[in-house]
């Protein structure tokens, strides 16, 4: 059957209600895929994104599956981060908001005892970091015995932070006669593993390859030097109308230093890095989300997992070190096949660093000229040779052919054979 519309699924009314009530008109790709087959009981592999809508499509099975009179934890949803537990637990919250169903997000960084009321009280839906979840396991205030449905979201990333041991000790924990759902970006041995391990004949969705669906994103990048690249700011945010944009750092420091220059300027701007406590951080991100806050100056810790609407671009203010950091960070705009812009800061060096970014792309990244003034880089070397030592070296000059040319170490030694001599 092919799903045109969320009606054409077997969906109660007051899902329904909360699927229109989210905005969404036609399910995505992923959601299109893989309700269906969840709703039926299977497990299910999906390779896609974040921003391809794949939060509704494990969530949406799993409020179906809930039975609203048992107040035990019937749903397990594991994610790598703070922020991406709590945007999937608001966001599976949204979808149910009229059946009843309890959402609950256990992560570090916030006092465990709120957490233990929250689930003492009866919840239906627990989604958490592993770490955290351990911890409640072990302190025996969290009970799986019940849990009927599981997912383990960016799978990648979780295993890239190291907590395939602690993937593992959840999982053995949980009944083995369950439904498990995996979502992630990229599928390596590790990932298929885990599948082989814990899952039982499951249906693979294959919604997109390691690289972000690029088509909606108009990717732009401009030559900065060190005394050009915030007046270079300022004149796009003045005249490309940026609204809302994510501008990434390379360090905490310089996040923090930036959004506070922006402020001075007059504008709306907070920053995201690892310096700051979780309360801070889901006071910086909740701001950002309800439009509190215009510009987020962030590092990396944004770039994958921040799941908001409505960001217009992405400013690289620094380029980033890994060419694959660059797609996470574009990622997110144009999400749910809306169109965004991305503009990447590139000063002298790093024309290599921009290169290879291009490389792994197949959409076009073009210049964006400015009307600030941009200093030349350092002149173009050239080698030579020694004709002393016979050791190849750099030359800010073009030799003259036929002259003889001299290392510093060389030209030294001969200064100071001359004036010995004179």
């Amino acid at each position: 059957m092919q799903v045109q519309s969320f009606n054409d699924l077997p969906l109660s009314d007051d899902v329904l209600r909360g699927i229109k009530d989210l905005g969404f008109e036609k399910p995505s790709p992923i959601q299109a895929q893989s309700i269906m087959p969840l709703l039926q009981g299977r497990d299910v592999i999906g390779q896609a994104q974040t921003g391809t809508g794949k939060t509704a499509a494990f969530g949406i099975p799993m409020v179906e599956s809930i039975d609203l009179l048992d107040r035990r934890v019937q749903g397990l949803v594991l994610a790598p981060t703070r922020e991406l537990a709590v945007q999937i637990a608001d966001h599976i919250s949204r979808i149910s908001r009229y059946t009843g169903i309890r959402v609950c997000p256990i992560y570090g960084g916030e006092k465990i005892n709120k957490q233990i009321r929250q689930l003492k009280s009866g919840v239906h839906i627990v989604v958490g970091t592993p770490g955290r979840i351990i911890d409640h396991l072990e302190r025996g205030t969290l009970k799986l015995k019940d849990v009927h449905t599981v997912v383990l979201d960016e799978a990648d990333r979780m295993l890239d932070m190291g907590f395939i041991k602690d993937i593992n000790k959840i999982l053995d924990r949980v009944p083995k006669h369950k439904q498990t759902s995996l979502f992630s970006a990229t599928m390596d041995r590790n990932i298929w593993k885990i599948c082989d391990k814990y899952m039982d004949r499951p249906e693979k969705i294959l919604v997109s390859e390691d690289e972000i669906a690029l088509e909606q994103i108009h990717q732009r990048y401009v030559k900065v030097d060190t005394s050009s690249r915030y007046p270079i700011l300022e004149e796009l945010i003045a005249d490309q109308g940026i609204r809302k944009a994510i501008i990434f750092t390379r360090t905490k420091r310089g996040a923090h230093q930036l959004a506070r220059k922006l402020k001075n300027s007059g504008y709306n701007a907070d920053s995201l890095h690892g310096n700051l406590s979780q309360p801070q951080r889901d006071r910086v991100t909740r701001g950002f989300r309800k439009h509190n806050v215009d510009f987020l100056v962030a590092t990396d810790i944004a770039a994958r997992g921040l799941d908001i609407t409505g960001i217009t671009h992405i400013i690289n203010y620094n380029i980033p070190r890994e060419t694959l950091s660059y797609f996470h960070r574009i990622g997110r705009t144009a999400r749910m096949e809306a169109e965004g812009t991305a503009i990447t800061f590139v000063a002298h060096g790093e024309e290599k660093a921009m290169a290879d970014i291009k490389a792994q792309t197949s959409t076009r990244i073009t210049e964006l000229k400015t009307s600030v003034n941009v200093k030349a880089g350092p002149a173009e070397k050239h080698r030579a040779i020694c004709r002393k030592c016979k050791i190849e070296f750099d030359l800010p000059f073009k030799p003259t052919d036929g002259r003889p040319v001299y290392c510093l170490p060389c030209l030294k030694t001969r200064k100071r054979h001359y004036r010995r001599r004179h």
